[in-house]
């Protein structure tokens, strides 16, 4: 059976997760806590030497870096719903929406992270702050005209969808500790509706963050 490597809270993780409930592939999941040190333990390491998450093993194969994990499970398990479905243009559109996801919206939301989740409040550099906000909002208003269907590339769910849902969400996640990041004062009533949507999956309830559960 195929392991599947997680760290709670973790967008590339989630998107990973999210893939496997998709397809219907049947896994173990082992949670890595980032605070006791799991990701850094040598048997981690072996399978993932940059000591991040995600990863899976399947026997002798591992493989760590969401953009891969989630092209491999698509093309190794045919079965369930496709994660690039349709003919090469639209694959290509869900690529491009991956790439876009992690290339601009993903840098800006990381630039967040790191001030907001990772130092201490009283050193927050304000400004570095609202100039990764003003990136997000460009983004956002680059969704929105994105947005215009039920989901990013079409009619169903696909690994664009499941690459910036997490994203957006743990921004949104943020405000409760920032509430003036407020991230859903720059997102547009497109965007607002296919939040809904994703949020009304079940695969998005089931692989909901275990710790954002509770607080």
């Amino acid at each position: 059976m195929l392991t599947f490597y997680n760290g709670s809270g973790s967008p590339y993780s989630w998107r990973v997760w999210l893939a496997l409930e998709h397809k219907q592939i049947p896994y173990e999941i082992k949670m890595l806590s980032f605070s006791a040190g799991d990701l850094k333990t040598s048997e981690y390491l072996e399978i993932n030497p940059r000591s991040r998450v995600p990863a899976i093993r399947e026997g002798a194969f591992t493989l760590f870096e969401s953009v891969a994990i989630v092209e491999y499970l698509d093309e190794a398990y045919r079965g369930g719903s496709p994660l690039f479905p349709g003919d090469a243009k639209r694959r290509a559109l869900v690529r491009r929406l991956v790439q876009e996801a992690d290339q601009y919206y993903a840098v800006a939301m990381e630039r967040i992270v790191d001030q907001v989740l990772f130092t201490p409040q009283d050193r927050w550099d304000h400004a570095a702050i609202a100039a990764a906000r003003s990136g997000l909002a460009e983004e956002l208003r680059r969704w929105e005209n994105y947005a215009g269907g039920a989901y990013l590339a079409g009619g169903e769910p696909t690994a664009a969808d499941f690459t910036l849902y997490p994203l957006l969400a743990l921004t949104r996640r943020m405000e409760k500790r920032k509430p003036d990041i407020n991230l859903s004062g720059m997102t547009g009533p497109r965007v607002a509706a296919w939040i809904g949507r994703m949020e009304s999956l079940p695969t998005v309830a089931k692989t909901w963050p275990p710790h954002w559960k509770t607080g």
